[in-house]
């Protein structure tokens, strides 16, 4: 059994919530893109954007006051905004985030071989689930914080296990993963060529691990179920390297001119 690594301290960050990384030669720490925004670039948000479109139409439809606050504040963008909120929240939106985060947490205890707390019988039996799905798995590293310095980017990886030898980066998922696999390629692609940090010191770590397969644990919340999946990290590479193009592109000055006079 490998002891399990875990870097858990509290990233310093800048005003737009970027983790401060001290460069490779020292220096002063730089704001590093998080790793899950970098690969947004190539995100298609249609369905994302259509399902929040439902959940304000059905908090609104929960909610009178809602709807009579957007009634009377039809020109204040912030009201309309805060009510828009407030009816995605009504429609229990949010809930899923949270049972995930704390199934997150409680996978956490398992794989560290702590004793959980009392908790409902459903989750009991999501985490049986995953315990039997990922018993074939050594737990190497735990929410481990780490930085690519090329492109500028860093995050968190949930775990890096060992499996017949060899280490994968691994990501677990409580929701529905339908329309995210692309960008979950590109995350856990560049989270295995990444290089563990400590914030304390700025020294890097080599992670060893796979760069052409990586693994998903899909747990989805309230199924009593876990499966385990393959993802191919060369073709997330591929896309995160697009994502880097379309980012450097974002940033091009001087595509306009002004028109010439006539005389």
């Amino acid at each position: 059994m490998s002891t399990i690594t875990t870097v858990r301290t509290e990233i310093e960050r800048d005003r737009w919530g970027r983790p401060l990384i001290v460069p490779p030669g020292g220096g002063k720490p730089k704001g590093y893109t998080r790793v899950t925004t970098f690969v947004g670039a190539l995100e298609d948000t249609y369905n994302l954007e259509k399902w929040k479109m439902r959940q304000v139409a059905l908090g609104l439809a929960d909610r009178p006051d809602l709807l009579l606050s957007v009634a009377a504040h039809r020109d204040d963008k912030k009201q309309l905004n805060k009510a828009c909120e407030q009816a995605v929240e009504a429609a229990k939106a949010s809930a899923k985030a949270t049972t995930g985060t704390a199934l997150h947490a409680l996978t956490e205890i398992i794989d560290r071989g702590g004793e959980l707390p009392i908790i409902p019988d459903e989750a009991r039996a999501d985490l049986n689930a995953y315990q039997q799905a990922t018993a074939g798995l050594n737990m190497v590293a735990i929410e481990q914080f780490g930085v690519h310095d090329e492109l500028q980017a860093a995050g968190t990886w949930d775990r890096i296990v060992e499996r017949d030898g060899q280490r994968f980066i691994a990501d677990l998922k409580t929701g529905s993963i339908e329309w995210g696999l692309g960008k979950i390629a590109q995350q856990l692609a560049l989270y295995s060529r990444c290089q563990g940090y400590d914030p304390y010191t700025g020294h890097r770590t080599p992670l060893n691990v796979h760069q052409s397969a990586g693994i998903v644990i899909h747990l989805p919340a309230g199924q009593a179920r876990c499966d385990l999946y393959w993802i191919d990290l060369n073709a997330g590479w591929e896309a995160v390297q697009l994502s880097a193009s379309v980012r450097n592109w974002r940033k091009r000055k001087g595509l306009t001119k002004p028109f010439p006079k006539t005389s």
